[in-house]
């Protein structure tokens, strides 16, 4: 067990650096780098849910976050950063974001969540508040295009939210909290 525990925290550690736009990049290139990932993620929703391209294109706006998370028997952690798209503006707010939980699992998983906001106070809501709770039952088993992981969907407060999963290993079942905050180097 000890072995896992010290194999998750490197696997974490890897996974959260991986996917960082911290580094020697300009604000310009990690500003591009969001980008990419942003539309490397709703290209590969649209691909499973055709139909979330419409949503999307009608809501007051949508966030895209790459997040890696580590699940070590009662805690889970995560972090990562991404864009949210404010529709009837055009403007774009790049952000953090970081998780901690607790419940039963084992696992490490990097995924990515999209979330669809139906009104102007929701985006509002969510760029100067950023807090989510609740909970998150899951199971994954997949490296790149091996193995599956359920597309989950859930709908709150208006806002629905997509979560894929790019890599992973996990079982698990959390009751967890999520904050997002702006991000000001990209800002």
């Amino acid at each position: 067990m000890k072995k896992f525990i010290i194999l998750s925290v490197i696997t974490l550690s890897v996974l959260l650096t991986g996917c960082a736009t911290t580094g020697s990049a300009s604000p310009g290139e990690k500003r591009s780098l969001v980008q990419s990932m942003k539309s490397t993620t709703l290209d590969k929703l649209y691909a499973q849910k055709p139909d979330v391209k419409k949503q999307i294109a009608n809501s007051a706006g949508y966030a895209v976050f790459d997040n890696a998370n580590v699940n070590v028997v009662l805690a889970s952690f995560g972090g990562g950063y991404g864009v949210v798209k404010n529709n009837l503006t055009g403007k774009s707010t790049y952000m953090n974001m970081g998780e901690a939980g607790l419940g039963l699992g084992l696992g490490v998983k990097d995924f990515n969540v999209v979330m669809v906001f139906h009104n102007q106070a929701a985006v509002n809501r969510f760029i100067e508040h950023g807090w989510a709770f609740g909970g998150n039952a899951d199971a994954a088993a997949k490296y790149e295009d091996k193995g599956g992981a359920l597309v989950a969907e859930a709908i709150a407060d208006q806002v629905t939210v997509y979560s894929l999963t790019e890599n992973g290993l996990a079982l698990q079942a959390v009751l967890k909290g999520t904050k997002f905050w702006v991000d000001s180097e990209l800002n």
